[in-house]
């Protein structure tokens, strides 16, 4: 570990640690924030007791333990915060502008990921200095946080067209109108459901199972699942929401998971 005065630790190698973000499909009911029902992206953060950005609120994190890989060492800072055991965690990206601690030492953060569906909406339970937040209601975040987590939400919404994706959210039979509320709660936005069924039936992906399923007062609807093999493209199709992806940045990302090829379409990111 380095040694030195603060001065000369500033002007030495950067502390490394890892964070984890944790993205979960919820109903707002779950977290009872008075707003009608609807699905939301809800992600657990840490309130810091120590400095840099004390009080504020960050991502679970920790430091590299010995005799650890960098995967256990994520699992145990995001188990021992919110009680998660999340089964499989993905490298997402390593961030370390030299500025990110603010006046504080130098760190670099290897930041994991995972995704869980609306299986596990019971896991978000806050708890001693951790609370779950909407991804649309955000607090100040600590460090980069805030850039760290707007990052994943884009590689997140730019692999949402994959089957393997949207199909772990959703289950493998699904209607259109329960497929267009997860795309709108993963968007952040709402879509013309009229528009969205037309692209979704245009684009070859759904194959009708037959089946009928009612939803609330509707009458009851189609049941869909999606066709192997198939993605759609085309960003007329698959690009509802406008994606600010750091084309430097989704390079590096793509060339780190040694695919070279753009096609990580992510399954083993959602939990089950």
């Amino acid at each position: 570990m380095w040694q030195g005065n603060v001065t000369e630790r500033k002007a030495g190698p950067p502390e490394v640690g890892v964070s984890v973000i944790i993205f979960a499909l919820a109903h707002s009911h779950d977290k009872h924030d008075g707003k009608a029902e609807h699905d939301e992206l809800w992600i657990p953060l840490v309130r810091r007791v120590r400095e840099p950005f004390k009080g504020k609120w960050a991502l679970p994190g920790g430091d590299l333990l010995a005799g650890r890989s960098l995967e256990w060492s994520a699992y145990e800072a995001l188990e021992s915060t919110t009680n998660l055991r999340p089964r499989y965690l993905e490298q997402l990206y390593t961030f370390g502008d030299p500025h990110r601690s603010g006046s504080a030492l130098p760190m670099v953060s290897i930041v994991y990921w995972a995704l869980i569906g609306s299986a596990q909406v019971d896991d978000l339970r806050d708890g001693d200095n951790v609370q779950w937040f909407a991804e649309s209601a955000l607090p100040e975040l600590a460090f980069d946080h805030a850039d760290i987590i707007k990052y994943a939400l884009d590689r997140l919404r730019s692999k949402m067209s994959y089957p393997d994706v949207a199909s772990k959210l959703v289950g493998p039979r699904f209607t259109l109108r329960r497929l267009h509320d997860v795309y709108e709660a993963i968007a952040g936005r709402t879509f013309d459901l009229g528009n969205f069924r037309r692209k979704m039936l245009a684009s070859g992906q759904l194959e009708d199972t037959g089946e009928k399923l009612a939803e609330g007062r509707h009458r009851p609807a189609a049941v869909y699942r999606y066709v192997p093999g198939v993605v759609a493209v085309g960003n007329e199709i698959w690009k509802p929401w406008d994606t600010q992806l750091n084309p430097k940045s989704e390079s590096s990302f793509t060339a780190f998971n040694g695919s070279g090829t753009g096609d990580d379409v992510l399954s083993p990111l959602t939990t089950e």
